[in-house]
């Protein structure tokens, strides 16, 4: 589903707030006359000011309008202290100068856009200001909606998406799909409560990203305890499986943690990508309460085992209403009152039993 975010911004009825960081009063002014109808409009007068004007004031600004040379702090120190700042390196800044080597560094720095002066363009600046919060805040809705907000890992529509941007450069590479599962997670919820829960989540996504980030590898959420991994070729998994569970007892200290693996190795590229992960999670399932493997690897016989399984459920119901089914019943004895005046042989064991009822 597409979101009009336009939509939602021309009719929301709540100003932005743009901060205005100028030793230069009259520069303020002028600009603050330009911004004032469209946005809510703050002032500093230096760097040191305005940082701790972002840093201390709610609700956050949308904006920061920078001139370069102030005192206490001047504008490249202010970029470089912002985007070294985790609560506030998102936030753009477009710089006010007229010298172009200070704009190729500003850029460098981290600034979003230019104004240069004088202010003589008021319409421009009102675009350039307008088009620079747009982009940061849709930047800011696909990125909460790129990453899973528990573990990290990508959605799981990112993946894919991801996915089929790499197959667009790497068509001849050999790649795999491995998909993991927790054995009974909902019992470590209910047993030890949800923060243990997410607890064992956001380790075992550090410990997969860990892992298969040094071959290559990208990984999602896909369900509750369902991950996806799609990395280069592996001709085996072992190793790989032994240091996961090697990392399991880590994961909850009250908890014993299970993890089955499914690969799906050497991707069919003729298939889509969501294809590949159900057939790395059919085999993931296949091992589902066998504790004697973690491990399973998909093939073209476990998959058609499956789906006549499943085809055999689907037309019970059908079965039974058509009247397919033929009961045959095996009958029980009661031997241990039988005395036996000779030894019985197999083939006459059912005629004996006859005569002697």
């Amino acid at each position: 589903m597409e979101v009009d975010t336009e939509h939602f911004r021309k009719t929301s009825g709540k100003k932005r707030r743009v901060l205005i960081a100028d030793d230069e009063s009259f520069n303020r002014e002028i600009l603050g006359n330009i911004l004032k109808d469209r946005y809510e409009v703050s002032y500093a007068e230096d760097g040191q000011e305005a940082f701790n004007m972002l840093k201390d004031e709610k609700p956050s600004f949308s904006l920061v309008l920078l001139d370069l040379l102030m005192p206490r702090m001047d504008g490249f120190e202010f970029i470089s202290r912002l985007r070294a700042d985790n609560d506030l390196r998102s936030l753009p800044v477009i710089v006010m100068t007229s010298e172009a080597d200070a704009e190729v560094k500003s850029i460098n720095l981290g600034a979003a856009d230019f104004i240069t002066k004088p202010y003589d363009m008021p319409e421009v600046i009102l675009a350039r200001c307008e088009r620079i919060i747009e982009l940061s805040e849709d930047k800011t809705i696909i990125s909460s909606a790129e990453k899973d907000h528990l573990t990290g890992l990508y959605s799981r529509e990112f993946f894919y998406e991801y996915i089929r941007q790499i197959e667009e450069y790497n068509r001849e590479t050999l790649m795999d799909a491995v998909a993991f599962n927790i054995d009974h997670f909902h019992l470590i919820n209910e047993m030890y409560g949800r923060k243990t829960g997410d607890e064992v989540l956001i380790n075992l996504a550090g410990v997969l990203m860990d892992i298969f980030g040094r071959i290559a590898g990208i990984g999602c959420r896909s369900d509750a305890d369902t991950f996806y991994v799609y990395c280069q070729h592996q001709f085996s998994y072992d190793s790989i499986m032994d240091k996961i569970q090697e990392s399991l007892p880590a994961l909850a200290e009250k908890a014993r943690i299970r993890v089955r693996m499914g690969v799906y190795p050497n991707v069919d590229k003729e298939l889509e990508p969501e294809l590949w992960f159900d057939h790395s999670k059919t085999a993931c399932d296949t091992i589902r309460g066998d504790y004697t493997r973690s491990m399973s690897v998909y093939s073209k016989e476990q998959h058609d085992r499956m789906v006549y399984h499943e085809e055999l459920i689907n037309e019970i119901d059908e079965a039974i209403a058509n009247r397919d089914l033929i009961v045959y019943y095996q009958p029980k004895y009661g031997i241990q009152g039988f005395y036996f005046s000779r030894p019985v042989p197999p083939d006459e064991f059912e005629k004996f039993i006859e005569q002697e009822l």
